[in-house]
Formats: structure tokens, C-alpha cells, sequence
């Protein structure tokens, strides 16, 4: 590993999991913002903002999947205080993401579930969606997930119908800091 900072402080991950249209990104950017206040050097990784460089000609989601692992891999090995990531939703891709992280990192896992009439809701609120606006795809997904969910890797699980974004994110600051995670995240 290049070692690029200052201190020998391990990475830090905070990486979210979700159903489509279940407030990934909104949380992972609220939280982002709150460490930045903070002032750590937060970098932002997410699964659709890869994908969407090549769309829409996009040749398969496998290969974004495999970029974004490696975009996160490599953010992690740059001294960035804490890396939050979001785009995972079934434990075949959060393993794909782990196997890009630096040894020693600190991984923080949120998993958040969401109730799908709320998710579709969101979904058809957001103009620049696509098919997660279909409600049987958007079905589709938080069935999978549903089955996915028991299988994936938690530190804290979050409901997110009824709460804001913003207590969302201090709910993750505050569990992540009190499992013993260091002062300045």
C-alpha cells in the first residue's frame, strides 16, 4: 500500500446498503456533509455515479459493480479521513467492495430496509430515474432484497419510513463513534 499520510490512522468505510429508491444516496450525502462540518476529508462513493459515466451505453452493471469496488479501494488508499459508500444491496456485491479495501480498514456497515410504497414514491418523485420508477420492478428488487437482507453484513439497520435524512445520518455518526471507531468520525 502506498502510504500517503501523515499518520498511521487505519481507513475508514462507512458503507451503506439499500433497495433501490430506499435513501442510499441521501443519507450517504447527508452524512458526508456532517463529517465535513466536522472537519474530516470525506470522499463520496456510489454505485449509480459510476454506472452513469458510461450510460447509456453501459456494456453490463457487472462491470460497474467492478469499477466502483475499485474506485472505493482506491479512495481508501489516498489518506481520506473516512471513505461512505453506498450502492450495495446483496452480499455478493458488498464482498466484491471488501475485497478492494486496504487491510486494517474500518468497516462500518449500515443497512437500511424501506417500505416499498415509500421507496416508489421516491422513486417516481425523482425525474432523472428510469425503470426503478416501474412498480413492478421496483417490487422485484425489494423482494430480492428482502432476501438478501438476512445475509448481509450489519453494524446498524435502519428503517428509514418517517425520519429525516439528516437524523439518519446522526444515528450513523453517533453508533459508529460509540463502537470505539476514534474521535474524529
Amino acid at each position: 500500500m502506498d502510504d500517503t499520510t501523515q499518520d498511521h490512522t487505519p481507513p475508514r468505510l462507512v458503507m451503506i446498503s439499500g433497495p433501490i429508491a430506499s435513501g442510499k444516496s441521501t443519507l450517504a450525502g447527508e452524512l458526508a456533509r456532517l463529517l465535513r462540518q466536522e472537519g474530516c476529508s470525506v470522499a463520496l462513493t456510489d454505485l449509480d455515479t459510476v454506472a452513469e459515466m458510461a450510460l447509456p451505453t453501459l456494456p453490463s452493471w457487472e462491470w460497474a459493480h467492478g469499477i466502483h469496488a475499485q474506485l472505493v479501494g482506491a479512495w481508501l488508499r489516498t489518506g481520506a479521513d473516512v471513505v461512505v459508500d453506498e450502492g450495495t444491496s446483496n452480499p455478493a456485491e458488498v464482498r466484491q467492495v471488501l475485497d478492494q479495501v486496504p487491510e486494517g480498514t474500518d468497516v462500518f456497515h449500515v443497512v437500511l430496509t424501506a417500505d416499498l410504497d415509500a421507496s416508489l414514491a421516491r422513486a417516481r418523485a425523482d425525474s432523472g430515474r428510469g425503470i426503478s420508477q416501474d412498480p413492478t420492478f421496483l417490487r422485484g428488487d425489494h423482494e430480492a432484497y428482502s432476501r438478501h437482507l438476512p445475509h448481509l453484513p450489519s453494524s446498524l439497520r435502519l428503517h428509514v419510513e418517517g425520519r429525516e435524512p439528516a437524523a439518519l445520518a446522526r444515528e450513523v455518526l453517533a453508533r459508529y463513534r460509540g463502537q470505539g471507531s476514534g474521535p474524529n468520525l
